[in-house]
């Protein structure tokens, strides 16, 4: 019988090198392979126990298996999972409405990922300026360091070379600007401009809190000059800093919001929001997607969604944030030959190195993991926390704890 058919194969035994046998090596996992969670708690293959404060990259804003969003799968699982774009359902119509109902936007195109969201946002911006003004208005301004996907269009438009090397030609009228740098902005949006898109806080490129004066002036250049304003908030918007999406905390409107990660807890989708006005660009086949606005991932969304968008949630995530910065503030102080500052919004912080730990972000996130301790890194100069948004306070003193044991660690085996 063909090994490959054999149909014991799900209950052979896999281990972390077998990531390296067969998945194209374009991550590098941790050595450990976790194998259940429940809210902030993981289990690895040998039963360890795990502290996890990276909540998937900013996904799993309510925890690992939530019971109502598990539940609300398990339904749809049994009720009905696929159609194709040839027919509409019902939790897709639920979750659209109660998107537009929570924010600024009238119409929603969904997908199945942040970088699906961002493509459709780009195809959006040119298409609409095409049909308005012509093809002459094409052109769009991104920040340094940014992050909008891994597609050819979204990693051009993102603004880190390391991510694009190797893969010219890349797309074209794509220009890029300093970030938080209000004259560099000035000099590069003119009437060509179709598109301005920025994360109101920056994730890979360092946790770097967008200036409110910066992205002031960005709405009125996109006013003064007809570019449309793109706000990506796929890894700060669902309750992350406390307000259902960030833009809300800064009170600046966008012409196109892109949301996921956080949007399905885990479950893939994600989500583009815009006006009447200029979804009408995105006519009849024009743009689409196979899998998107499925009844899984909507029926998901919406329960994440309800959950998250209530005051008295939101206002706990307020209290856990100003928690969690309280105790980092505290513990940079305490390792200030470490880090040199704590920067963010919300529960998304980076503790940035000194110079003298210039470039090793991964070697603390290795020692915290060895500790039972998850952390992400932004870079090898900043440390990312990115707990789950249910986080308690005895979760961030255990957090605290363990990252001090960790630092005196590799203080003591540096002397």
């Amino acid at each position: 019988m063909n090994a490959k058919l054999d149909s014991t194969i799900a209950n052979r035994p896999v281990t972390r090198q077998t990531f390296d046998e067969v998945l194209v090596p374009t991550y590098a996992p941790a050595a450990m392979v976790p194998v259940r969670g429940a809210g902030l708690d993981l289990w690895d293959q040998n039963g360890k126990h795990y502290l996890d404060f990276t909540s998937g990259i900013a996904v799993a804003a309510l925890g690992h298996c939530h019971p109502a969003v598990v539940d609300t799968l398990t339904r749809q699982a049994n009720t009905l999972w696929h159609l194709g774009n040839g027919y509409t359902n019902e939790p897709v119509l639920r979750l659209a409405k109660a998107l537009t109902e929570a924010t600024f936007a009238d119409r929603v195109f969904f997908c199945n990922s942040g970088a699906e969201a961002n493509e459709a946002a780009f195809k959006l911006a040119r298409k609409y300026a095409h049909t308005k003004f012509g093809p002459h208005k094409s052109r769009i301004v991104s920040c340094l360091q940014s992050f909008h996907g891994r597609t050819l269009f979204t990693v051009s438009v993102g603004g880190q070379p390391k991510y694009t090397e190797g893969f010219e030609p890349l797309p074209p009228s794509i220009d890029h600007i300093v970030f938080n740098d209000i004259e560099s902005a000035r000099a590069a949006i003119g009437d060509d401009v179709c598109a301005v898109v920025v994360e109101p806080l920056q994730g890979e490129g360092g946790v770097m809190p967008a200036d409110p004066a910066f992205l002031k002036e960005l709405r009125e250049l996109c006013n003064k000059t007809g570019a449309l304003l793109i706000f990506d908030e796929v890894q700060c918007g669902m309750g992350r800093t406390g307000d259902l999406y960030h833009y809300m905390t800064y009170g600046i409107t966008p012409d196109i919001l892109t949301s996921a990660k956080a949007l399905g807890n885990g479950y893939p989708i994600g989500a583009m929001l815009t006006t009447s006005e200029l979804a009408q660009a995105l006519s009849v086949g024009t743009h689409g997607t196979t899998y998107g606005g499925n009844p899984l991932a909507t029926s998901v969304a919406l329960t994440v969604l309800e959950i998250v968008n209530q005051p008295a949630f939101l206002a706990r995530v307020k209290e856990a944030s100003a928690k969690l910065r309280s105790t980092m503030e505290k513990l940079v102080a305490d390792y200030s030959q470490v880090f040199g500052q704590v920067r963010g919004a919300g529960l998304l912080l980076g503790l940035v190195v000194t110079d003298a730990w210039k470039g090793r972000s991964k070697d603390i996130q290795r020692a915290a993991e060895a500790n039972g301790l998850m952390v992400l890194i932004a870079g090898m100069d900043v440390l990312r926390l990115a707990p789950a948004l249910i986080v308690s306070d005895e979760q961030i003193a255990e957090a605290d704890r363990i990252l001090r044991l960790s630092l005196d660690q590799m203080i003591k085996a540096a002397a």
